[in-house]
């Protein structure tokens, strides 16, 4: 008989974070400033530990929170695009695409280490954090984290990793 495989999913009113992006697609073509209500859940899979859980919901659900307050209110900006040129000059954060240019108080900036500020990679982004921050500290024959991201109503983006 095989092991039976558990899921524990963390989704609250409160992880909600309110940000700006723009995004690239079709090779060169840039998406206006914009915003979104950002919705996030987070799923671990695994086996039960000791206490006969696959990981505490407290925890999960604090880490989300965390990541959810450095993003909220921001605008999103990647660290590493091809066309779009990001750089961080202390007090502001200048961003370029082509012969576009916008200019943000650093402290209303989010620089990701992702290519394109899409649901998918923000909800990658959120993953490897997690597993730095939180899942690695407390692992237990977990088997996956799933991150979900919904950046409108309907429209969710999952990025799930494996971790055995």
């Amino acid at each position: 008989m095989t092991q039976p495989s558990f899921r524990v999913r963390v989704t609250k009113d409160h992880l909600v974070f309110s940000a700006a992006h723009f995004i690239t697609f079709n090779g060169n073509i840039c998406e206006r400033l914009h915003g979104h209500n950002w919705r996030v859940a987070v799923e671990v899979t695994g086996g039960l530990d000791e206490n006969r859980y696959v990981f505490d919901f407290i925890a999960l659900r604090d880490a989300t929170q965390n990541l959810v307050n450095e993003l909220d209110h921001r605008v999103l900006l990647p660290e590493s695009h091809p066309m779009i040129h990001v750089t961080d000059h202390g007090h502001e954060v200048e961003a370029t695409f082509e012969e576009r240019r916008w200019i943000f108080p650093r402290e209303d900036a989010v620089i990701l280490p992702v290519q394109n500020t899409t649901a998918e990679e923000i909800a990658q982004w959120m993953a490897g954090r997690l597993i730095s921050d939180v899942i690695k500290k407390h692992r237990h024959e977990l088997q996956s984290v799933r991150v979900d991201v919904e950046e409108n109503f309907g429209q969710w983006a999952q990025c799930e990793v494996q971790l055995t």
